[in-house]
C-alpha cells in the first residue's frame, strides 16, 4: 500500500507523520475534554478524535504542528475518521518539514506563469492588457503560491494559479467555437476573477479567512483593485467598467455571492467556465480516491451528492 492518508481505506491501520490543519477542543456529555483534529498530508486529509486529553495535550497538539501517529481508519456517520492510538510531536531528527505535508498543483509554478504570460500577450486591447499585466505583476508571488479556496476545489499550493490556467484552456476552446466572443475580455475575466482571494485568504498551510475577507469578500476587494489600478495607470473608459462587472458577476447569482448577475456575454461565459473547472477539480480528486464500482464520500459543494465510479473505466 502506498503511504499517505488518501491511499488508506476504512479498516486500515495507519502509522506515520501528518500535519495538524485544525485543532478544536470539545467536551463529552460526561464533561471530559477531547480534541477534534483535522490531519493532512500531501495525499489528503481526515478528521480525528483525541480522547481524554490533558491540558498539556491541548497546548501541544495545535494547528500547524507535525505529529507522528498510529491509529486506524474507522467510519463515523458515513465519513472516514482516524482513531488515534498513539501520538507525539515530530522531532528534528525525524527529518520532516511542513512542505512535505501540503498538496501541490500538478503543474509547476514556472509553467503556470508562462501560461498566464502567454494569455496576456495575446490580448490586443491596450487598456485591458495594461490593467491585467499590472495586477499580475503586483501579485505574482502570492498568486503562484495561494490556494483557490479553503476547501472544496483547488485548495492546495498554487491552486489559484492552476484554477486560472485551467480556465484559460477552457476559454481558449470556447473562443474558437464562438468567434463572436471578445477573447480579451474573457481572458481578463478569467485571470482577474479570483485575485481578491489573495487578500481574502490567510495563506497556504492552514487557510482561513482574513478580517478583510470576512468583512468584504474577494469580489468587492477585486472590483476596488481594478478601479485603483486604472487610476494609477491613468486609463479610463468602458473597458474598466466591464472588467469590474466580470469580477462582480462571476458567481452568477446574489445567493451565490454576486451582487449583480452577468449582463455581458463574456461575463455569462466566465461564470460557467468557473463552475466547470471548480466542479471538475472536486470530482476528479474525489473519484481518484475510490475504486471502480464505489461511490465517493458526499461532496458538500456538489449538493451533498456521492458520485459513482463506473466499473468499465480504465
Amino acid at each position: 500500500m502506498k503511504s499517505g492518508i488518501g491511499n488508506h481505506q476504512i479498516g486500515d491501520a495507519f502509522e506515520g507523520f501528518v500535519l495538524i490543519k485544525e485543532s478544536t477542543k470539545g467536551t463529552t456529555s460526561n464533561g471530559k475534554p477531547f480534541l477534534t483534529l483535522i490531519l493532512r498530508d500531501s495525499t489528503g486529509e481526515i478528521d480525528a478524535k483525541l480522547w481524554d486529553i490533558t491540558e498539556e495535550d491541548e497546548t501541544t497538539f495545535i494547528q500547524e504542528q507535525i505529529i507522528r501517529i498510529t491509529g486506524e481508519l474507522n467510519q463515523f456517520r458515513g465519513k472516514a475518521q482516524m482513531r488515534i492510538s498513539s501520538i507525539r510531536l515530530a522531532q528534528t531528527t525525524d527529518g520532516v518539514q511542513v512542505s512535505d505535508f501540503i498538496e501541490k498543483a500538478p503543474i509547476e509554478r514556472e509553467e503556470l506563469m508562462v501560461k498566464l504570460t502567454e494569455a496576456i500577450f495575446e490580448m490586443k486591447n491596450p487598456t485591458i492588457q495594461r490593467i491585467v499585466r499590472a495586477i499580475i505583476k503586483k501579485y505574482q508571488e502570492p498568486l503562484l503560491l495561494y490556494p483557490a479556496a479553503t476547501r472544496n476545489h483547488h485548495e492546495y499550493v498554487s491552486g489559484l494559479a492552476h484554477h486560472v490556467v485551467s480556465m484559460l484552456k477552457i476559454a481558449s476552446e470556447l473562443c474558437q467555437l464562438y468567434p463572436q466572443v471578445n477573447k480579451d475580455l474573457l481572458y481578463a475575466g478569467v485571470i482577474l476573477h479570483d485575485i481578491g482571494k489573495l487578500k481574502e485568504l490567510s495563506g497556504v498551510i492552514s487557510t482561513t479567512y482574513t478580517l478583510e475577507g470576512k468583512l468584504l469578500g474577494h469580489i468587492p476587494i477585486m472590483v476596488e483593485e481594478i478601479g485603483q489600478m486604472a487610476r494609477e495607470l491613468k486609463v479610463e473608459g468602458e473597458e474598466v467598467l466591464i472588467l469590474q462587472h466580470l469580477v462582480l458577476s462571476h458567481h452568477g447569482k446574489a445567493e451565490w455571492g454576486s451582487p449583480t448577475p452577468p449582463l455581458v456575454r463574456e461575463a455569462e461565459l466566465l461564470h460557467f467556465i468557473d463552475l466547470i473547472d471548480a466542479k471538475m477539480n472536486m470530482l476528479n480528486r474525489a473519484l481518484d480516491k475510490v475504486k471502480p464500482g464505489e461511490f465517493t464520500d458526499r461532496l458538500f459543494a456538489m449538493d451533498n451528492r456521492s458520485f459513482y465510479k463506473p466499473t468499465f473505466e480504465e
